[in-house]
């Protein structure tokens, strides 16, 4: 059992490995595929349309969420998640080398992203359980911050090994092979390291079947779908990020591409210390001060202004792709200002979601507007490649602006509560899941 003291030892031994682990496989999965993709030789429309699909594991989490509650404990679906991420991991980096890997790839990215989507919802749930509440609110920012450090271990130096290796062998195929292998033995020594670690909370164990298990579990759902205004909110939550989902998609290829064809023709080395790592940073930074201006301010009053800032430093790729500029330092303030900015706004929609899901069944409905938002970027992103080859990337940022335009729509017609997110309120009294 978890000691009282806000700070336990014990939490402080598995929480921060815990949502490390948690954030691995996304930010592989969703970046890193695109970026190792891209330098193998595949198409820009054949990888925005491919790699978008791995966003419907985590669009549709929300369907089997319940069977990690019924069958077995959250701890152990944790370790045992990890060994097959680290399996998959393993088997990504098998066919890389060969002809067929692009297929045989993403087949296993699919594993991959499925066993992700479930790890979260298990990490998740045991946080809750593990934690009594102060400490829950004591260890947020841990989690949040490991997280993130996740995804500057992944698109940042994951990404710089892999140009690195690349460079010193001359072979794109088996740097990205070694990266691979490398990541799953780290995945199977996380498995064991938790297997070892974490706590057996007394309330961890399977909750069973009801006499109506469908029955209550579609009950959960329609509560959400019977919210007021909900044609709204959900216009709201899939339209907010409209035009950063393509744009995410095609930073990477543009970043990587000639300038012969429009890109800015770095090495992959630098993408991952530029953007993965410069890049994450500066977003990391942007939701800390989004999360305090709201705290600050609230929702309410920083919506249009957070708003703003997530949207407006895209016209710097507009300025990137008609300049093409060679300088290093000129690249990375660019980045750092559009990640930092998106870092700002996206705070405000974290805060929208949390707040659509207080009430009853709130971790629930939290994943379901988790899964609105997923989708909201998985459908955009299919398309972008193909846009961008047939448009160029100088007219494709410009269209990637104008499609700004619904989410400030959309933005205009939800309803917020007015002191929702000031300090002076709670924003949950659970923890929710990280997306």
């Amino acid at each position: 059992m978890p000691s009282h003291s806000p700070y336990a030892p014990s939490a402080w031994r598995w929480v921060p490995t815990l949502y490390f682990c948690e954030g691995v496989p996304y930010v592989v999965a969703m970046t890193v595929s695109v970026i190792m993709y891209k330098s193998l030789g595949i198409s820009n429309t054949d990888i925005a349309f491919y790699t978008s699909w791995l966003y419907l594991p985590w669009v549709i989490k929300p369907l089997w969420s319940p069977l990690v509650d019924l069958i077995r404990t959250k701890r152990s679906w944790i370790f045992s998640l990890q060994f097959v991420v680290g399996a998959a991991l393993a088997m990504i980096a098998l066919p890389v080398p060969a002809p067929f890997f692009f297929r045989a790839t993403l087949a296993l990215f699919w594993l991959l992203a499925f066993s992700s989507a479930t790890h979260d919802i298990a990490a998740d749930g045991f946080y809750l359980l593990a934690l009594p509440p102060h400490q829950q609110a004591a260890f947020v920012g841990v989690r949040s911050t490991f997280y993130r450090l996740a995804m500057i271990a992944g698109q940042g130096g994951l990404v710089y090994l892999a140009g690195t290796l690349q460079e010193t062998t001359g072979n794109a195929h088996r740097a990205w092979a070694g990266v691979f292998f490398l990541l799953a033995a780290l995945f199977v020594l996380a498995g064991l390291y938790h297997l070892v670690v974490l706590p057996r909370p007394a309330g961890d164990r399977p909750a069973g079947l009801t006499q109506r298990p469908v029955a209550d579990f579609l009950s959960v759902f329609a509560t959400f779908f019977r919210k007021r205004d909900i044609k709204v909110i959900l216009g709201f939550l899939l339209l907010f990020r409209l035009a950063e989902a393509q744009l995410l998609k095609l930073v990477a290829p543009f970043l990587l591409d000639g300038r012969n064809v429009g890109g800015l023709g770095l090495t992959t080395r630098q993408v991952g210390l530029l953007y993965g790592t410069i890049g994450i940073i500066a977003l990391l930074l942007g939701g800390l001060a989004g999360g305090y201006t709201i705290s600050r301010f609230g929702l309410k009053r920083m919506l249009w202004p957070m708003l703003i800032s997530m949207h407006l430093p895209i016209a710097v790729f507009v300025v990137l792709a008609v300049m093409q500029p060679s300088n290093l330092a000129i690249i990375g303030g660019a980045l750092t200002i559009e990640q930092f900015g998106y870092g700002f706004g996206f705070t405000a929609y974290m805060v929208y979601m949390m707040m659509v899901s207080a009430g009853e069944h709130r971790t629930t409905h939290y994943a379901i507007c988790t899964g609105f938002m997923a989708l909201g970027m998985m459908l955009p992103g299919m398309p972008a490649g193909w846009i961008q080859d047939h448009l160029g990337y100088v007219r494709f940022f410009i269209w990637v602006c104008i499609a700004t335009i619904p989410s400030f729509v959309a933005t205009a017609l939800i309803k917020v509560e007015p002191t929702y997110g000031r300090k002076t309120q709670p924003l949950a009294r659970e923890s929710p899941p990280l997306p």
